[in-house]
């Protein structure tokens, strides 16, 4: 996949900077740095985006590679100087229900369905087809860095796990300008909504919604916690601190990072 000539238009209306490379390593460390050196060019909802990002990287700092033109690499600025230190938890799962609604109306009417999984993955017919990472940039705790890879025209065979899917493998093609569009605008609304409410998820809707787009709540979970212990149990609800809440026969545990995989 090949930058489109006309570029993109409708982010272009949403975003004050869109700025797109032929290749890179990877486009958050480009912003983040783009940030250090002059923070004004680089204003709320700018962003860097590629088809070809060679040394990606995902939560736990996990690298991951995509063959150049199969996925769409994104990195967009969030300013939240209104927003305060405890709520900015909720930055990266707002990011991935932004992602979620972006991709759901994609695949409106197809028959495909696409649902978040705790805390930012966007699945889509149960397949991971969007990874996302937010980073604070050092010495800038207003700013943050979102960084999202879409599976866009990688080839099944190309699929780096059984668990991934793309929007070529389901059969679909992707409309990259609407996409961003429409991420950016949910990812604006539900930060605006989040500041006004001084943080209160539940007060700015922020949790509700979130909690209607996740596959994760309702169903048996195994989580892989930082400290290299895993915890089973049922999935029970998101708190208004964006914790998972996981119930093991009479205790209750509130999972702050860990990897989440569905039982089946």
């Amino acid at each position: 996949m090949s930058i489109p000539a006309e570029g993109f238009p409708l982010a272009a209306a949403v975003s004050p900077r869109v700025q797109v490379v032929d290749s890179t390593g990877s486009t958050n460390a480009d912003v983040v740095d783009a940030l250090l050196g002059a923070p004004e060019d680089w204003p709320h909802l700018a962003l860097l985006l590629t088809t070809d990002q060679r040394s990606g990287r995902g939560r736990l700092d996990r690298s991951w590679t995509t063959p150049p033109g199969t996925a769409l690499a994104v990195s967009v600025v969030v300013r939240v100087p209104g927003l305060p230190v405890q709520a900015r938890g909720w930055i990266p799962l707002v990011a991935g229900a932004a992602m979620t609604r972006a991709i759901a109306a994609q695949v409106l009417g197809t028959g495909h369905d696409a649902r978040l999984k705790w805390p930012n993955d966007v699945l889509l017919d149960g397949a991971k087809i969007c990874g996302i990472l937010a980073e604070v940039v050092p010495g800038m705790p207003d700013a943050v860095v979102i960084g999202a890879g879409v599976n866009t025209r990688m080839p099944q065979i190309d699929l780096p796990v059984p668990t991934a899917t793309s929007f070529e493998a389901a059969g679909l093609v992707c409309d990259e300008d609407r996409l961003l569009a429409d991420y950016l605008t949910a990812l604006d609304e539900q930060l605006t909504a989040l500041g006004a409410a001084g943080g209160d998820a539940v007060a700015a809707g922020v949790l509700a919604g979130v909690e209607g787009l996740c596959s994760t709540l309702a169903r048996d979970v195994v989580v892989s916690l930082p400290d290299g212990t895993k915890l089973e149990g049922r999935a029970q609800a998101i708190d208004p601190d964006g914790r998972f809440v996981v119930v093991s026969g009479e205790i209750e545990t509130a999972v702050s990072a860990g990897d989440v995989v569905h039982v089946r």
